[in-house]
């Protein structure tokens, strides 16, 4: 069979009237033989390509230039028809099997027959080739629109939607429809009726009481909420909840401070930490005090705010019921104007999680820099060894969850700035940035999360002290002369840290020189445990 007898019939039909061309494919075909591999791929049905066959061409010079012709061709002529997409390559070629015709009002437009989604789905796919797979819809908010179009069919029933049709169906536009058209063709399915012959519509049935303008913001605000609560907030707890078993496990371990990276005086190793844990407690404050924000959903304003196409009392009851559906208190939004054309609360939440960021920089840097060594270091803390950490330095280990941590904070701070621009590009009553907002927020919730989770298990959870570099460098600080001020001075404290560090000697020896104390009244005043707090 000639290469163009392999390929789809809704492909190949389109060319059959241009012989020249076709008859370059034949003589092609007759010198390289041919044949489809077994492998075969499924996605998804929102927002993934189409599945498809691969067929391992291992072309030589002459069907590449048949190629290079077919596909000129094909650019030259793509709007004079609809036909399925062939990527061909050197090594394998994309084919759809099959397609159904699909309308909107822009006319036909072939779908692939193992697709549910509908006519503006796969223009989008067509007009927005953009990033590839790695850049598709987050999938909670594919989650959330199917919470809110079940939620919205409920709702619709009680205002006389047929109930065969709701309980079937159970900018953001392009998301929106995609949602939509699945949902109705999945519908029709399940009422016994074929797939575009829109029985169940998916405007008029699926998006009844609804916009996108309105729909998406909505499905933002679930989303995002409900990964707040079982991502992000229970593993910075977890993670709050560890360092501070450590600030206990460390409380009596007497450490010197350093502040702008120079010996200070002393603290507890748990002190120490105790700044860590409230940092992240600190950090789950901010996060659910956005949370109110949050849960106000913009479902009911429509196209621009004025709720025009809705029954009184719809964003109501939709509110209540994505609350009861997933346990979590939404209500309508205050003023619907301000959830269309702004997403402040997304600003916020991004703000917050810029904090936590920063907060859990300083901590992964700080027990990273405490841990480095393991000889010629600062050494105070063992951390868990985890994996080998060079191919070519044996016995080697690096402290990789810290270095992950603070890869992910960068990364979340990096989107924060994205939030930022795309919350202040608000125009007049809408704000198109939303996919790149919700998108961004997302990801920052997911990494922070994982990585909390991560840092957790694999690091903090099994750090130890290492007492004797602890104690060894205690002793060797000059800062402990702090504690003489009381007695002989900040002058004379100054002149006797300064000619121990000179002559290398200890602190003491440097103040009998210069008679300024006596030993009893050295050892009686410079006593690391009495400088952890306010004296009496």
């Amino acid at each position: 069979m000639c290469v163009a007898g392999r390929l789809s019939y809704g492909f190949v039909s389109q060319f059959s009237k241009w012989n020249p061309h076709q008859r370059s494919i034949e003589n092609a075909s007759q010198r390289h033989s041919l044949a489809p591999s077994s492998k075969q791929s499924t996605d998804a049905a929102i927002g993934g390509p189409a599945s498809s066959i691969y067929i391992k061409t291992g072309l030589a010079g002459s069907i590449r230039f048949d190629v290079a012709i077919l596909l000129l061709y094909v650019r030259a002529r793509w709007r004079q028809f609809s036909a399925d997409f062939i990527h061909f390559s050197t090594k394998r070629t994309k084919i759809w099997r099959c397609s159904w015709e699909e309308r909107d009002t822009f006319g036909p437009i072939l779908v692939p027959s193992d697709k549910l989604w509908g006519a503006q789905t796969q223009r989008s796919l067509q007009n927005f080739d953009i990033g590839g797979e790695r850049e598709r819809m987050p999938e909670p908010i594919i989650c959330a629109f199917g919470i809110l179009k079940k939620c919205a069919a409920k709702v619709n029933m009680e205002y006389g939607l047929d109930p065969s049709i709701g309980k079937a169906t159970g900018s953001g536009t392009q998301s929106n429809m995609n949602a939509n058209e699945v949902i109705a063709n999945r519908a029709a399915e399940i009422l016994g009726h074929k797939r575009g012959e829109k029985f169940v519509h998916p405007n008029d049935h699926v998006n009844r009481s609804q916009s996108s303008n309105d729909t998406f913001p909505t499905v933002m605000h679930i989303a995002a909420a409900m990964e707040m609560n079982s991502r992000l907030i229970p593993k910075l707890e977890h993670l709050q909840n560890s360092l501070h078993s450590k600030s206990i496990e460390f409380k009596d371990i007497i450490k010197i401070g350093r502040t702008h990276t120079q010996d200070a005086t002393p603290l507890t190793l748990g002190q120490e930490f105790s700044g860590y844990s409230t940092q992240v407690k600190y950090g789950i404050d901010r996060v659910m005090c956005t949370l109110p924000r949050m849960y106000q959903l913009a479902q009911g304003g429509t196209a621009v705010g004025t709720g025009l196409n809705t029954k009184k009392g719809f964003d109501v009851k939709i509110a209540a019921a994505v609350a009861e559906e997933t346990n979590l208190p939404f209500v309508t939004a205050e003023n619907k104007f301000e959830a269309l054309s702004a997403h402040d609360a997304f600003v916020e939440t991004g703000g917050a999680l810029n904090t936590i960021a920063a907060s859990l920089m300083k901590v992964a840097n700080d027990i990273r820099l405490l841990g480095s060594g393991p000889r010629c270091g600062l050494g105070e803390l063992i951390l868990p060894e985890n994996e080998p950490g060079s191919s070519i330095m044996p016995g080697k280990v690096n402290p990789t969850q810290c270095e992950a941590l603070t890869m992910v904070c960068a990364q979340v701070v990096g989107n924060q700035v994205a939030i930022t621009v795309g919350g202040s590009n608000g125009h007049f009553e809408l704000n198109v940035f939303k996919p790149m907002i919700a998108s961004n927020l997302l990801r920052s919730l997911r990494l922070l999360g994982d990585a909390s989770a991560s840092f957790e298990k694999n690091c903090v959870r099994g750090i130890q002290a290492n007492r004797e570099r602890i104690s060894k460098l205690l002793q060797e600080s000059l800062m402990l002369v702090t504690s003489l001020n009381p007695k002989i001075g900040y002058d004379n404290a100054a002149a006797v840290a300064k000619k121990a560090h000179k002559e290398g000697s200890t602190l003491k020896e440097a103040a009998l020189k210069l008679g300024v104390l006596t030993s009893e009244e050295f050892d009686e005043h410079v006593v690391p445990e009495n400088m952890i707090g306010p004296s009496d």
